[in-house]
């Protein structure tokens, strides 16, 4: 008996070690990352400027991703009109498909599907190359000669997705209005007239900021802001933290991409609930 209570203890210790140690390794991983994040945004403004490699993310962040984020909002704006078209007939409240696809569109599903789509396509991206870069010794190599990594490598790619993802977010908003006129002018037969005036006067009901910014706006743009920021960061995070050789390349680009994804949608739940309280 006392032999079984003893094996118990055992376990029962063995778990809670296990416990403690992953626990510890999470909060220095959140540490290690906020020390990235703070030193990567506080590089944005200390000399030397790598102008060439910013306009370099630039284009591979911004360019690059047009094309799925082009097909992502116009079709789902055609669907999310195609889906409200048969609620609102019920109601009689056709006429303000217009409305709902602009609402919708701007604050939520606009900023959203854009940081997705990027999150999927850009962030893989920098954690499949500074995780290459990392298993070959490229980046002791910088270390070596004097530059730094995060300055050189971290900072670029992160002021670039600041700056790009708000512009694919607008492109993404466009077209997927865009893409809902199409319906409501060939599915349920109303004006292209009717549909771009509910638009815009979803645009303007939602009230102004500093009396000539349109409410939905600065709330359409501050998360893909925040979104941004998110991507860049978790890729470049998990790229310069890769082991293993190719296997962890390959590691490093899933974990970004779930850890950005997941990041994406609770944050948007905390930033929808705090712009509620600031823009009601």
């Amino acid at each position: 008996m006392s032999g079984t209570l003893r094996s118990n203890h055992d376990a029962h210790h063995l778990i809670l070690e296990r416990f403690n140690d992953a626990a510890k390794r999470g909060v220095q991983s959140l540490q290690e990352f906020f020390v990235l994040a703070g030193k990567a945004l506080g590089f944005i403004f200390v000399k030397p400027f790598y102008t060439g490699d910013l306009f370099q993310q630039m284009d591979a962040i911004g360019v690059g991703s047009i094309g799925i984020v082009l097909l992502t909002g116009f079709f789902t704006g055609m669907v999310l009109a195609l889906q409200s078209a048969v609620q609102l007939q019920t109601f009689g409240a056709s006429d303000y498909i217009g409305r709902l696809i602009a609402g919708s569109m701007i604050r939520e599903l606009g900023p959203v599907l854009a940081g997705l789509m990027v999150a999927g396509r850009v962030g893989s991206g920098i954690a499949a190359q500074l995780g290459s870069m990392r298993v070959t010794e490229q980046i002791d190599a910088l270390n070596t000669l004097g530059t730094d990594p995060i300055k050189k490598l971290v900072t670029p790619r992160v002021l670039a997705s600041l700056i790009m993802l708000p512009v694919l977010t607008v492109i993404n908003d466009f077209v997927g209005i865009l893409g809902g006129s199409i319906i409501a002018m060939f599915y349920l037969g109303k004006p292209a007239s009717l549909y771009w005036r509910t638009v815009f006067e979803q645009i303007l009901s939602g009230g102004f900021t500093l009396h000539y910014i349109p409410n939905d706006f600065i709330q359409g743009l501050a998360k893909p802001f925040v979104f941004g920021g998110i991507i860049s960061l978790v890729a470049c995070y998990h790229g310069l933290n890769t082991t293993g050789g190719t296997e962890g390349v390959g590691n490093a680009t899933t974990r970004t991409v779930v850890t950005a994804s997941i990041l994406i949608l609770v944050v948007d739940y905390f930033l929808t609930q705090i712009i509620l309280v600031l823009f009601p």
